[in-house]
């Protein structure tokens, strides 16, 4: 009777793991990690306890609803795709354990009768077979990026885990059937067995560990590449004001070149002259928001955006506030943080976004604040931050990452909230001189 709880309890464990694995990788959650955790375990508690009373029946219902309650609770899903998935989840479960039950009942039918060794192996033998369809699906299932494309051969070639364990279980229960285990073999065969799906699903963990890894690597090289881009654009756009300036600064002598023609009646000259300097990129108007060139490009940028995008863009921007900052750390934290707000505000009738840079009096700190329209209040991770609402959030939430990257270089605090009576949100952020 122990063992067979000990079984039961294995079984549910490897069960909700494999669950956890199936719904991480097609779904996006709604809630954090630790959340989803709490409530898995939770869920798997009350399945466990109920399958002691050893109505299958019941166990086969229960199993389908708190798998239904996992992913209907915790993902983005409706109620009907998460009623399929946990029908697939439960018919697997089911259709692993009776086969496994036919080919130990037609090839080894001595280890049915074993209450030890053969329980153990009917355990693990259907638990990888429920593991690796399950990881079949999963591949099956999940959505053909152009990543997802390069690493399908590897992704194959891990099927060959589950594949030689399948076979490696046969092996032992061929060797079982023709003589008999004897202690304590009978017992490492077992412990063997165990290992053996333990390191199916550890392989498993660390490739999906590696695969995230890898993307979260690859878009934050994306995002640095952006960062360093939107630098170069600024500081070309910085080179233009100078030339500008250079222009308006050699703007008599032109007119002494136009009096010169214009004294020689020569006018196709004159207007051609004229022209040219109107159209030159030099003369392109450009605001002055702040006193800071780098900052003042940016925001002139966003402004544009807003305009065109009908968002009122308030700034106050006090003289020497940003002096301290470098301008790569600008372009990351600026541009990420308006990034946000515009797209947070658009398509909002009567939206605004209001800027604030001041330096604190008689201290060495220097607060930004950001408060833009926002139609609804969005999902906080642990740490307190918005989680990004588009559909893929491996591609994104980058920005927010870029953001803290530069407060934590400046000894800084990040604050975010929604005010729903304004209907807002706001970003509050600290820098250390």
């Amino acid at each position: 009777m122990e063992q067979h709880i000990i079984l039961l309890f294995f079984s549910f464990f490897i069960e909700a793991v494999v669950l956890w694995q199936y719904a991480s990788s097609l779904f996006c959650s709604s809630h954090s990690s630790k959340i989803r955790m709490s409530l898995l375990s939770a869920l798997y508690t009350i399945l466990f306890l109920l399958s002691l009373l050893g109505q299958t029946g019941l166990n086969i219902i229960i199993f389908f609803v708190m798998n239904t309650v996992f992913l209907y609770t915790l993902f983005k899903l409706r109620l009907l795709t998460a009623l399929f998935h946990s029908a697939i989840l439960t018919a697997i479960v089911g259709i692993s354990e009776l086969a496994v039950f036919g080919i130990m009942s037609r090839f080894f039918p001595h280890f049915l009768l074993e209450a030890g060794v053969g329980l153990v192996f009917f355990t693990v033998f259907s638990k990888i077979f429920y593991f690796a369809v399950i990881y079949l699906l999963i591949d099956l299932f999940k959505e053909k990026k152009a990543n997802q494309e390069q690493s399908g051969h590897s992704e194959l070639l891990l099927m060959l885990i589950p594949v030689s364990s399948v076979f490696i279980i046969f092996t032992f229960l061929t060797i079982g059937e023709i003589s008999s285990f004897t202690t304590p073999v009978d017992f490492m065969v077992t412990i063997c067995a165990v290992f053996l799906l333990m390191v199916n699903l550890l392989v498993f963990g660390i490739s999906q560990y590696n695969k995230k890894k890898s993307q979260e690597f690859t878009d934050m090289q994306l995002l640095f590449q952006k960062e360093s881009d939107s630098a170069e654009y600024y500081e070309m756009m910085l080179a233009q004001n100078e030339n500008q300036s250079i222009l308006i600064h050699d703007i008599k002598k032109h007119l002494q070149s136009i009096r010169l023609l214009n004294e020689k009646n020569d006018s196709d000259k004159i207007n051609a002259y004229i022209q040219q300097l109107m159209e030159s990129s030099d003369l392109k108007e450009t605001a002055k928001i702040c006193d800071n060139e780098m900052l003042n490009a940016i925001l002139c940028r966003y402004q544009r955006q807003c305009r065109d995008k009908h968002i009122v863009f308030h700034t106050d921007i006090r003289s020497g506030a940003v002096q301290t900052i470098y301008q790569h750390d600008l372009t990351s934290l600026f541009c990420n943080l308006l990034d946000n707000a515009v797209e947070s505000a658009e398509n909002i009738p009567d939206s605004f976004i209001e800027l604030t840079v001041q330096k604190k009096e008689n201290s060495s700190f220097i607060v930004i604040i950001a408060i833009n329209s926002c139609r609804s209040a969005p999902v906080y991770d642990q740490d307190g931050l918005p989680v990004s609402h588009k559909t893929n959030k491996n591609r994104h939430g980058f920005g927010i990452k870029s953001i803290k990257k530069v407060i934590k270089q400046y000894h800084g605090n990040l604050q975010m909230y929604y005010d729903d009576d304004s209907a807002t949100f706001h970003t509050i952020i600290t820098l250390k001189q």
